[in-house]
């Protein structure tokens, strides 16, 4: 599976969890999931209707969620359409996801939100346009764009996240099969990857980590639990990571863990640059440990994108001329 982008990952993952965590959601969807559930959460391909739609196709409120969104994302992706009556762009989009989704037949789901009725989850998400869109699985935001994108574009957008995840949400295959009309043939799962996933579903990031760093400790060369490591550790500091942070580190330049918080919550904030020439323009201020300590947490944030993404290797660049 591709690793998700953390300038989308960080801060979105941030928004889905406080949705589903706020307390005013929570109860909402508590009360909801009391009364019984509408047609659109059956399982994973599983046919259906309502009000027209398909049981992939469904309208999303701040009560209904955490049982439309998240925990349905933990069996096949769900594609979050943000949209509102007055948008044009709107009206172009919503109709060719509404259309791939039917012809993905289960494999994921499409979840409309009307972000007039409800300004909580567009909140939550920081969306500043409309529409914008936003894939989760496994409960946490992987990728988003914004604005009404060709329908070729979005077919292919829609298949890379399928392949991204075939192998990792049981719901996806399972429909592909059902379409086919065979029978879906279950696939092992590696038990200590399930117990690392398992602590990252409840926010433990520190059994997360340990139980990352216990595969690796056997397994020196698997890059999964490598890169798994690495996401579960940001995820720990961007989660404690404050805009008071920068601020701070903004005032005491020599200060190094305060650099260290400062360049966290700016790339959980997605400024990515940001966070980057923060700690290249530290390491260039710094020597000995100090110095050691910053280029590792640095090369630790390089972990969290694609080997070929540009910001990374411009970093880089800027990195071995900070130290040579």
């Amino acid at each position: 599976m591709t690793r998700p982008d953390p300038r989308q990952s960080a801060a979105l993952s941030a928004a889905l969890s406080g949705a589903v965590d706020l307390s005013a959601l929570k109860a909402r969807a508590d009360a909801a999931q009391q009364q019984s559930r509408r047609p659109a959460a059956s399982a994973p391909g599983a046919a259906g209707a309502t009000g027209g739609q398909s049981s992939w196709i469904i309208d999303v409120t701040e009560a209904t969620f955490q049982a439309d969104v998240v925990e349905r994302s933990l069996q096949v992706p769900v594609v979050v359409d943000l949209w509102a009556d007055w948008c044009g762009p709107c009206k172009q989009l919503s109709p060719v996801l509404e259309r791939a989704a039917q012809a993905g037949g289960g494999a994921w789901v499409l979840a409309k939100v009307d972000v007039d009725a409800n300004p909580r989850i567009a909140q939550l998400f920081g969306v500043q346009s409309i529409p914008t869109v936003v894939a989760i699985a496994g409960g946490q935001p992987i990728d988003a764009f914004s604005g009404a994108l060709p329908e070729p574009e979005i077919k292919q957008w829609i298949a890379r996240l399928l392949d991204a995840l075939r192998d990792r949400l049981p719901g996806i295959r399972a429909a592909e099969q059902n379409a086919q009309g065979t029978e879906p043939e279950p696939e092992p799962e590696d038990p200590r990857f399930v117990a690392a996933e398992e602590a990252l579903e409840r926010g433990d990031y520190a059994a997360a980590e340990a139980a990352y760093q216990q595969i690796l400790d056997a397994e020196p060369g698997n890059e999964l639990a490598r890169n798994a490591l690495a996401q579960a550790r940001f995820l720990a500091r961007a989660e404690a990571a404050k805009p008071e942070d920068i601020e701070r580190a903004n005032a005491a330049p020599d200060d190094v863990d305060a650099q260290l918080a400062a360049a966290d919550a700016e790339l959980a904030g997605q400024l990515v640059d940001a966070a980057f020439n923060r700690l290249i323009d530290t390491i260039r201020r710094t020597s000995g440990s100090d110095r050691d300590r910053v280029r590792e947490h640095l090369v630790g944030l390089f972990e969290l994108f694609p080997p070929d993404d540009p910001e990374v290797a411009k970093a880089r660049r800027n990195l071995a001329s900070a130290l040579f």
